[in-house]
């Protein structure tokens, strides 16, 4: 019979370790997982349970499949995405842009793309790229955002990823470890000239996500919710 010690947990087996407050099963063989190795708590993952997470994953797949449902869902959870009309374009594997287009909603009075509307669909295009690479199973939320004005934009405005191998890596190796991290992100915005063959740059953006594991959040919201329960009784 063989002793262990898990996030201050002890557990007894003879074949295998069973953690019980957990509800695991490990087997001594096993070596941790790489989100214990970086330090993350993984008493704080928990797996999804109920009809809502189940529906909220299947939708979440479901606007990133194409244009069409993305408008569809656009316009029930994000509806300025939806009446901004920008859209998601993915144009071969691992290359992604999204495009804002000219129309009046996103025009200033003097007939130009507005600041505004170029800075806030920034984080709708952001969001839409990093959405689709780290899966259904993550939460991303916009940290920090600075966009810089170069010159007017007057046509339909292009959003293009800089460095995109370097991001699929740095993506990849931080889902390995497991856990929260963040991603920082940079933009170039750019005029679809008259020519569609030629573009102009307008603006430059860069930005930091925080991606989180849906299964991390809910478990953090339920022992919230406990300890309230707990206070007021």
């Amino acid at each position: 019979m063989a002793s262990s010690e898990v996030n201050g947990y002890h557990a007894r087996s003879t074949e295998k370790t069973s953690i019980a407050p957990l509800g695991l099963v490990l087997d001594p063989a096993m070596s941790l997982p790489p989100a214990a190795a970086a330090g993350v708590d993984i008493q704080t993952v928990v797996p999804p349970r109920g009809l809502w997470p189940r529906l909220e994953a299947f939708f979440s797949r479901l606007s990133t499949r194409n244009n069409f449902w993305h408008r569809v869902c656009s316009l029930i959870w994000l509806p300025y995405a939806w009446r901004s009309g920008i859209s998601m374009k993915r144009l071969s594997t691992g290359r992604f842009t999204a495009i804002l287009p000219f129309k009046r909603v996103n025009r200033n009075w003097y007939n130009a793309m507005a600041g505004a509307a170029l800075l806030g669909n920034s984080e709708v295009a952001g969001g839409m790229f990093l959405f689709s690479e780290v899966g259904v199973d993550y939460i991303v939320i916009c940290k920090e955002l600075n966009y810089r004005f170069l010159r007017p934009c007057c046509g339909p405005a292009v959003y293009d990823v800089v460095d995109l191998d370097a991001l699929h890596e740095q993506i990849a190796d931080a889902k390995s470890c497991g856990g929260e991290f963040n991603v920082d992100l940079a933009m170039d915005v750019r005029q679809i000239m008259s020519k569609r063959d030629r573009t102009l740059r307008v603006g430059r953006c860069e930005m930091t996500f925080h991606c989180a594991p849906k299964a991390m959040v809910r478990s953090r919201s339920s022992k919230k919710a406990r300890k309230r329960r707990k206070l007021t009784v």
